[in-house]
């Protein structure tokens, strides 16, 4: 890839959802949070709709990647992709879904020509994209597909000052946790995770804790085989490697503040397990990173919550967090590049 832009790309996420409402709310507040310079990608129409619906004097300006720095204090960049979005607040129709991976597309593709420092992404709604036959488990598995070759697998890690926790299984019904959670999914998981704790975090030698799948870590096996068959010897494959792992560990106590002092991140077997703690320590400030991808990509930890698209009530602080994180992480991979 090329030597990125200061700048960030910001996707305008689904049409109807809140997307809209908290990058306008975000650019008002860009003096307040010394917020970095973003664009947007996608409609300016539809943003020029919501900004007028909500009552906010927002002015935007189409343009390059190249002029946003230099409009974003005085107007919100906009950088024109795909078909129009027609979409009213909490109301998606048919444009929802071409709109909402335009954007995405448009901002992968600067970034990786270096017109873009990050990306950095709206919500969007899988039940939306589905029914336009969206062909990806989700938003993450999409930016892997984008990023090409030699993205790693796409690997989610919930981020705040407060706590990091990645989950090894993800978007899965729990009854599938036992069968997909396997040493080699635990190991890979582990060797990006701590990969990118240390180049993009400058972790120099990064703590990983990983949970047990059981009720406290299974009990020498007494609750259960998986902790004895595929998390304990996947630590020690870990271990062997150079990395600083621990576990299995009870899941119970592991998130209490003694005990998050001594790890950078967590490790859970699946999604409720580490989100759960997260959101509750976090959840205005948690950051979606996506670890493995050969781009800085953050997102809002939250969704497209419909019912307060274009009432004014959506809260903007995850998405400002998102934008700082990218910022911080881009300016650290600008700076090693120079190193």
């Amino acid at each position: 890839m090329a030597r990125p832009s200061p700048v960030l790309a910001l996707t305008l996420g689904e049409p109807a959802g809140i997307g809209p409402d908290i990058t306008l709310a975000a650019w008002l507040m860009r003096d307040a949070r010394a917020l970095p310079p973003f664009f947007v990608t996608g409609d300016a129409g539809l943003l020029r709709r919501r900004a007028e619906a909500l009552g906010l004097a927002v002015p935007l300006r189409e343009c390059t990647p190249e002029d946003a720095a230099a409009w974003f204090p005085t107007a919100l960049p906009v950088v024109p992709a795909g078909p129009a979005a027609t979409a009213a607040a909490g109301e998606p129709n048919a444009s929802s879904a071409p709109a909402a991976c335009a954007a995405i597309d448009s901002a992968v593709a600067l970034v990786k020509a270096g017109r873009a420092a990050a990306v950095v992404t709206n919500p969007i709604s899988k039940a939306v994209l589905y029914a336009d036959g969206f062909a990806f488990p989700g938003h993450t598995e999409y930016l892997a597909y984008l990023a090409g070759p030699p993205a790693r697998r796409p690997v989610m890690m919930i981020w705040s000052p407060d706590l990091a926790v990645v989950p090894a299984t993800i978007h899965v019904p729990l009854a599938d946790v036992p069968r997909l959670f396997t040493r080699e999914l635990l190991i890979e998981t582990a060797r990006i995770t701590a990969h990118d704790l240390r180049h993009r975090f400058g972790i120099g030698a990064p703590r990983l804790a990983i949970c047990g799948l059981n009720p406290h870590a299974g009990e020498d096996g007494t609750l259960g085989r998986e902790d004895e068959d595929v998390t304990r010897p996947a630590v020690a494959a870990l271990r062997q490697e150079g990395i600083d792992a621990r576990g299995p560990l009870p899941a119970d106590t592991l998130f209490h503040p003694a005990a998050r002092a001594t790890y950078d991140a967590a490790i859970g077997a699946y999604h409720d397990q580490v989100l759960a703690p997260a959101k509750a320590l976090a959840f205005d400030r948690a950051v979606n990173v996506t670890l493995g991808l050969p781009f800085i990509r953050t997102s809002p930890d939250h969704g497209t919550a419909f019912a307060l698209a274009g009432t004014g009530r959506a809260d903007p602080s995850s998405l400002i967090e998102a934008l700082l994180l990218a910022h911080r992480l881009s300016a650290r991979d600008a700076a090693r590049a120079e190193g």
